[in-house]
């Protein structure tokens, strides 16, 4: 098992009812989530020793914060207090062929609003395997694109593997911001989270141009990525068809030793909750990285993480490896006596 740390914003999450509209809701489900402490719970719930760094206010919901990632095995120890608020986000739940929405309420928030590194480096990474970060935490402010190059830096420099997440949200950031920043990143980074719309709109590589064909084109485009990186030893990313916001089929692939694997394609209906579904994806790849398992039991884990990560209410994973496995095993409803 590895030692890991992530690093990012954790907020409160409200949630309407399927049904229910924001603007008409008067009570909401609540519940914590965040990238990265998303990915963090799923690898303390694989067996691994995970540190989330953070900042929250210092007050009851940041000790809540606390028992939450306590509750799951994520250490809190690189978890830091003060500022002025826990940012917030809002859902409202998709039904059929309604999507679900999202609204940001995370300005001024303890996190978002940090200037400078507030971690000892010394020990934030000591005897650390793999550090995780995602584009959401550059996206967050001028002063964040410059904290998230610093850190991956000095992640780097004391020998951790690092793992970013590309994650482009457009209500946070625009088009050109995200490539100006995250093209800086990425010569820094071993495993990247990136699919072809990444590969076309981020990375501007040309749309694929040859046969239709969902093999052929992520071939095309983990071959032009690793070619712009040849320092990023894995890519990975996941195929969503959308029947409704109910109902999808998944199927997750991945670039490594030059060779492309991909997953069985899992028919997820009914969806309980999409939200974090490609962190617990993201979650089960670093998984099988850490443990060492071959690319295709990789991909398969992976994908079987995410497709039950939909079956439960939340932001994040809540199976251990050998639900996960018995999943694989004994496929879709049956019961496990």
């Amino acid at each position: 098992m590895g030692k890991v740390v992530t690093l990012g914003e954790i907020m409160m999450r409200l949630s309407t009812n399927p049904g229910k509209r924001l603007s008409h809701a008067q009570q909401f489900e609540v519940c914590y989530g965040g990238g990265e402490a998303n990915v963090a719970i799923s690898l303390a719930n694989y067996g691994h020793e995970v540190s989330f760094a953070s900042k929250v206010p210092n007050n009851d919901l940041g000790q809540s914060v606390k028992k939450f990632l306590n509750g799951y095995g994520v250490s809190t120890s690189q978890l830091l207090f003060g500022g002025q608020r826990l940012g917030l986000y809002y859902m409202e739940a998709g039904v059929g062929k309604r999507s679900a929405n999202v609204i940001y309420d995370r300005v001024g928030s303890s996190f978002g609003d940090m200037k400078k590194i507030e971690w000892n480096i010394n020990t934030l990474f000591e005897d650390v395997d793999l550090f995780h970060i995602s584009g959401i935490t550059s996206a967050l402010s001028k002063e964040w694109k410059n904290l998230t190059i610093d850190l991956i830096k000095m992640a780097k420099k004391a020998g951790v593997k690092i793992s970013f997440d590309i994650n482009y949200r457009s209500k946070m950031w625009s088009l050109e911001e995200a490539r100006e920043t995250i093209k800086l990143i990425l010569p820094y980074v071993d495993y990247c989270s990136a699919g072809d719309m990444d590969a076309r709109y981020i990375l501007n590589i040309s749309k694929y141009s040859g046969d239709i064909d969902d093999k052929n084109e992520m071939v095309y485009y983990y071959q032009e990525m690793q070619r712009l990186f040849p320092n990023i030893e894995v890519f990975y990313s996941t195929k969503r068809i959308t029947h409704s916001a109910t109902e999808n089929d998944l199927t997750g692939n991945i670039w490594m030793g030059k060779h492309y694997y991909e997953s069985n394609c899992h028919n997820i209906n009914p969806i309980v909750d999409r939200i974090g579904g490609g962190d617990a994806f993201s979650g089960g790849v670093l998984h099988g990285l850490l443990c060492q398992y071959d690319p295709q039991m990789i991909i398969k884990f992976a994908t079987a993480a995410s497709a039950l990560k939909h079956t439960v209410y939340g932001d994040c994973n809540q199976f251990s490896v050998s639900e996960v496995n018995d999943f694989l095993e004994t496929g879709i409803g049956k019961i496990n006596r």
